[in-house]
């Protein structure tokens, strides 16, 4: 019975640790998903200023719009990398795409 109730007090200890980890992942996802949204409202934000400016300019319309939300929703719109998922930085290559004026 002594080596029964010594065997649960490990399990309760791995449980704890576990749960600490778990609960340590769970702040750090919580930040990361804070981090995440403020990021995106400001992208969204970016967009629609750089939309409405674009709209006076003589950059074409919706192709170019597509792209633009394609490049905000985190892919690639240059020809080196076109489709694949960006990292957190952002690509010179796109930007300088975005940035040309026809």
């Amino acid at each position: 019975m002594e080596s029964q109730i010594g065997e649960l007090y490990e399990q309760l200890g791995d449980l704890k640790g576990k749960l600490s980890s778990l609960l340590e992942e769970k702040h750090r996802l919580e930040m990361e998903n804070h981090h995440l949204r403020s990021r995106l409202e400001q992208a969204d934000d970016d967009f629609k200023e750089n939309r409405a400016v674009n709209a006076t300019s003589n950059i074409p319309g919706e192709g170019y719009d597509n792209l633009a939300r394609l490049y905000e929703e985190g892919f690639h719109i240059c020809n080196i990398h076109f489709g694949t998922p960006r990292q957190e930085e952002d690509c010179l290559f796109c930007l300088e795409f975005l940035n040309k004026t026809k």
